[in-house]
């Protein structure tokens, strides 16, 4: 009998210890210190395990074709490098203060399968300021760039330009992307003649209110609007009687 008491007891004393712990403000949430030892292997064991764990039956897609790693490196410039680098560039402002650091992703290529590269880039991971790219990215968006991470681990600067130059325009991130001219002539319009018509007929009437504000400047009283002027009545003063 005194064994479920004495369980009972740790249990509330547990709960009172974490409950003032919380609510006492000693432990330093700032992202300017670092973890402790222990904490740092607490979470990076849960979030490894988790990761295996969710990412154990993704059936993963041919990513050895080289027109997916190409659509990838530009979205993995646009999307990724900001926080965790890429050959031959440091992070950027973001990265650096991030706690804990963003990950190098030539490392994490190597150590993690595809389908836990596309795991975690499609869902993200708390408290780490990673974001969940499937929020805003269906899954063939995001295949490409797991499929161009899985190349950087042989990649140094030179080769990393290379790809990009040669990726220019793919991918859903490129710079180029999306970038169509839309015009705006109505039907039956073309850009020769009639466009010159239009224009023509907007510098008349530009030039038609440039007259009329200089006559309301030079009339102000009228509008800019001349009244019609009529020469005073005569009037005959001796026929008035007083």
């Amino acid at each position: 009998m005194k064994t479920p008491a004495v369980i009972l007891a740790v249990v509330v004393i547990g709960i009172f210890a974490t409950l003032g712990f919380a609510f006492s403000g000693i432990y330093d949430v700032s992202a300017s210190s670092s973890h402790s030892g222990l904490v740092n292997w607490l979470l990076s064991t849960t979030s490894h395990a988790s990761i295996e764990r969710r990412a154990r039956n993704i059936e993963v897609p041919d990513l050895d074709d080289d027109a997916l790693v190409l659509a990838g490196v530009n979205d993995f410039d646009s999307m990724c490098t900001g926080c965790h680098g890429a050959p031959g560039r440091d992070p950027e402002a973001i990265g650096q203060g991030l706690n804990p650091p963003a990950p190098d992703l030539a490392e994490e290529a190597a150590e993690l399968t595809p389908g836990e590269l596309f795991w975690v880039t499609k869902n993200g991971i708390k408290m780490t300021g990673m974001p969940a790219w499937g929020a805003t990215h269906e899954d063939d968006a995001i295949w490409p760039v797991v499929a161009f991470m899985a190349k950087l681990p042989g990649l140094d600067e030179a080769a990393y330009q290379e790809l990009l130059a040669s990726a220019a325009g793919q991918g859903h991130h490129a710079p180029d992307a999306g970038n169509v001219q839309h015009s705006h002539e109505e039907p039956g319009e073309s850009s020769g003649d009639g466009g010159r018509e239009h224009a023509d007929s907007a510098s008349d009437t530009e030039h038609s209110h440039d007259n009329s504000a200089s006559e309301v400047a030079a009339h102000p009283e009228s509008g800019g609007h001349e009244e019609p002027t009529e020469e005073p009545e005569e009037h005959d003063h001796s026929t008035h009687e007083h």
